[in-house]
């Protein structure tokens, strides 16, 4: 049985691009990021990529975008439209992660369709990344309420940084969504420290919670 999982974040810039290259190499899953904004000579699927040793298969993107900005400003510089009706979930025999921009709520054009709406089109599961800082429990708790105002399933949470005191049970008690582990902020992000990470994670049991 293949499974795909939507990564959104509580915000920008909290991991999502290091967790999706650890649940591709714990999975073995096809990776698509639909959009991507500024930073294309470094791009997340070129990072990923080279992370991963070409080990996956790697999806190209639907968009990509010269600035990094929302995509819903990014597309208008570059004089493009996207539309949500043409951005379907590959086919895959296999699991899929799929990367969104920024958070759950990033709007993707000018007529407000944002990365939920993306998301509730798929009907697929969500997993939430959330980075420890002060007030990122408010953020997270918000995030999971406007993903449950979706018909869609959020599957866990994946924290990532040093953790910050009562922060993860109070969240899992409040919302009742399970932690799926925590990633520290690598010295180094290569192929070793992915591999080596998931190799941790397999010896701690953490594969049945994602299959």
């Amino acid at each position: 049985m293949s499974n795909s999982y939507f990564l959104t974040g509580i915000g920008t810039d909290v991991g999502k691009t290091v967790v999706s290259a650890i649940l591709c190499e714990l999975l073995q899953a096809t990776y698509w990021k639909p959009i991507q904004s500024g930073d294309l000579q470094n791009s997340d699927s070129k990072k990923i990529q080279e992370w991963l040793n070409n080990t996956i298969e790697i999806i190209p993107e639907a968009h990509l975008f010269s600035e990094a900005l929302s995509p819903h400003v990014a597309s208008k510089i570059d004089s493009v439209s996207i539309n949500p009706a043409m951005l379907n979930l590959p086919k895959t025999t296999g699991n899929l992660i799929v990367e969104g921009a920024g958070g759950w709520l990033v709007p993707i054009n000018d007529a407000g369709i944002t990365f939920a709406d993306l998301a509730e089109q798929w009907n697929i599961a969500i997993i939430l990344v959330s980075r420890h800082y002060l007030g990122s429990i408010n953020h997270t708790l918000l995030s999971i309420e406007s993903i449950r105002s979706r018909n869609v399933k959020i599957h866990g949470i994946i924290y990532v940084g040093e953790p910050l005191p009562d922060t993860c049970e109070i969240i899992e008690k409040i919302s009742g969504v399970k932690t799926l582990f925590s990633v520290p902020i690598f010295d180094k992000v290569d192929t070793d420290t992915i591999k080596l990470f998931v190799k941790e994670l397999v010896s701690n049991g953490i594969l049945k919670l994602l299959v």
